[in-house]
C-alpha cells in the first residue's frame, strides 16, 4: 500500500533535502577541481584549487553527515512510533549545521582557512558543529528510552553518535603545542581521528540500511541475526583499529600496524554478504514495490565488492608503501563514498523522500538514465585513478628522476578520461537528484501556496465580521 503524498517535509527530512543540495554542490566544485588539472591557472584568480578542493571536500563529507542525520532521526521515529521529545532542539540542530556549513563554504571562498583535511576551516567554527552534534545525542537518547533488547541497527546509531563526537573533538588535538610541535604524533593522531570518523558516519548509514532492508523485506530478522551482530562488533573493532593502514608510513608502535593488517575491511565483506543473503530471500513483488531503492541497495553491493578488493591490496604493507600518496587512495576513497556511502544514502533517501508531492514513478525515464549513466562513469572513473596512481607510484619508486611535471604530462591523458568521466557521472547524479529535489521544491511552494490561502481567507473572514459589526451598529 502507497503511503499518502505529503506536503509539508518534517525537521528531519530537512536534513536530507540538505544533505542532497550539498552533494550537488560538491560535485560541481569536484568538477571544477578536476578540470584545474588538465588547465592550470583555470579560475585562479577567483576560485583557485586551494579553494575548490576544501569546497568539494567539505561538500561531500557534509552531505554524508547531514544524510545520516536525517536517516537516522526519520528511521528513529519510525521504529519506536513516537515522535522525537524535544522537537525544538532538532530545529535548533538543524539550523546550527546549515548556518555553520553556510559560513564555512564562504570563507573557503574568500580563502580563510585554518584547519586541517576534512575540516580546513577555522576551528572556532567546530565548536557549533559539536554543540549540534549534542544536540542530535539528546534526541537520540531521549526517544530511545531503553537499550534493554534493541535490533541491531539501534546499536549501530548510538555507537556512531558518540565515536562521532569523540574523533571530531579528537581531530583537533593539533591546535595544543604537545602534539604540534611533534610531526610523527601530530600525524598519527590527525589520521587515526579521520579514519575513526569514517567508521563512525559508516555505523549511521549501515543501521539505518539494516532498516531500509527489513522494511522492503517486511521481515525483523535481519537486524537481529547473529550475522548482524557480526558486523557491528568488526565494525566497533574497525573504527577502532582499522586506521592503522594510514600509518604504515610513520615510525610508530608496529603492533598498531598489525592490528590493522588483521582487520582491514573485514565489515565491508560482512555487509556485502548481509546484502546478497537479504537480496536472495525477496520475492519478485517486494523487489518492484521499492524498486528505486532497492537498485540503489544493489548498486553499494557491487561497490562493496570492488572497493574491498581495493582495499585489502591497500593493506598489505609491502603494496601500501607503493599506493600511499598516490591517486589509488583517492580511487579508494572515491569508491567508499560514493559507490557504497552515497548509494547507500541515496536508496534511504528515495525510500523517505519518494513520494512526496510529486510520485517517483513520473520520472522513473530519467530517474533509470541517470542511475546507469552515474555507475558507469564511475567505474571508468575509478579505473583511471587506479592507472594514474600506479604510474605515479611506479615514478616515486624509480631511481630515474624523472622531474615531476614530466610525470604529471604522462598522467594527462588518464586525467582527461578523469574529467570527462566525472562530468557524465556527475550528470548522471544530477539526473537522480532532479526528481528528489524538483519534488521538495514542489512541496514548499503548495505549503507556501497553502498559507497564503489561508491567510486571505482569514483576512477575508475578519473583513465580513467588521461590515457585519459596522452594519448593527448603524
Amino acid at each position: 500500500m502507497m503511503e499518502p503524498l505529503n506536503n509539508k517535509p518534517s525537521t528531519s527530512k530537512l536534513f536530507i533535502i540538505a544533505g542532497l543540495s550539498l552533494m550537488a554542490m560538491g560535485m560541481l566544485f569536484g568538477l571544477t577541481g578536476a578540470l584545474q588539472y588538465l588547465l592550470p591557472g583555470f579560475l585562479k584568480e577567483y576560485l583557485s584549487f586551494e579553494k575548490v578542493r576544501p569546497l568539494h571536500v567539505s561538500s561531500v563529507v557534509f552531505w554524508i553527515i547531514f544524510a545520516a542525520m536525517g536517516s537516522v532521526l526519520t528511521y528513529l521515529q519510525k521504529y519506536t512510533g513516537k515522535k522525537i521529545k524535544y522537537p525544538v532542539l532538532l530545529k535548533i540542530q538543524l539550523v546550527i549545521f546549515v548556518i555553520s556549513v553556510f559560513i564555512i563554504l564562504i570563507t573557503y571562498c574568500f580563502g580563510i582557512f585554518g584547519g586541517r583535511e576534512y575540516w580546513e576551516f577555522d576551528p572556532l567554527l567546530a565548536l557549533p558543529i559539536a554543540t549540534g552534534w549534542l544536540l542530535f545525542i539528546i534526541s537520540f537518547l531521549s526517544t530511545i528510552t531503553s537499550f534493554n533488547k534493541q535490533p541491531v541497527y539501534v546499536w549501530m546509531w548510538l555507537t556512531g553518535l558518540f565515536f562521532f563526537l569523540f574523533t571530531f573533538i579528537e581531530s583537533y588535538l593539533w591546535i595544543f603545542p604537545y602534539f604540534r610541535n611533534d610531526v610523527v604524533n601530530d600525524m598519527t593522531v590527525q589520521w587515526k581521528s579521520y579514519g575513526s570518523m569514517v567508521g563512525s558516519w559508516n555505523m549511521l548509514i549501515y543501521g539505518s540500511s539494516i532498516f531500509l532492508m527489513e522494511k522492503i523485506s517486511g521481515s525483523k530478522k535481519y537486524s537481529r541475526a547473529p550475522i548482524a551482530f557480526l558486523l557491528y562488533f568488526t565494525g566497533l573493532f574497525n573504527l577502532m583499529f582499522n586506521w592503522g593502514h594510514h600509518i604504515y608510513t610513520l615510525p610508530t608502535y608496529p603492533f598498531v600496524k598489525h592490528i590493522s593488517y588483521a582487520v582491514s575491511m573485514t565489515e565491508l565483506f560482512i555487509l556485502g554478504r548481509i546484502i546478497w543473503q537479504w537480496k536472495a530471500s525477496l520475492s519478485t513483488a517486494r523487489k518492484n514495490y521499492h524498486n528505486t531503492a532497492y537498485r540503489f541497495l544493489m548498486a553499494a553491493d557491487i561497490w562493496i565488492f570492488l572497493t574491498l578488493v581495493l582495499a585489502i591490496a591497500m593493506s598489505i604493507p609491502a603494496i601500501n608503501l607503493y599506493t600511499h600518496g598516490t591517486h589509488i587512495t583517492v580511487a579508494h576513497t572515491m569508491g567508499a563514498t560514493i559507490g557504497i556511502n552515497s548509494f547507500l544514502l541515496l536508496a534511504i533517501a528515495f525510500d523517505i523522500l519518494k513520494d512526496t508531492c510529486v510520485p517517483i514513478s513520473k520520472n522513473l525515464k530519467w530517474l533509470n538514465r541517470g542511475f546507469y549513466t552515474a555507475n558507469i562513469s564511475l567505474l571508468i572513473f575509478w579505473v583511471s585513478l587506479i592507472i594514474a596512481g600506479i604510474l605515479k607510484a611506479s615514478w616515486q619508486m624509480s631511481n630515474n628522476n624523472i622531474p615531476f611535471g614530466n610525470m604529471m604530462l604522462q598522467l594527462r591523458p588518464y586525467f582527461i578520461i578523469f574529467f570527462l568521466s566525472g562530468l557524465t557521472m556527475a550528470t548522471g547524479f544530477y539526473l537522480i537528484l532532479y526528481p528528489l529535489l524538483k519534488s521538495q521544491i514542489i512541496c514548499y511552494l503548495k505549503t507556501l501556496k497553502a498559507k497564503q490561502k489561508a491567510v486571505r481567507k482569514g483576512s477575508n473572514l475578519q473583513f465580513k465580521l467588521q461590515q457585519t459589526d459596522q452594519t448593527v451598529m448603524a
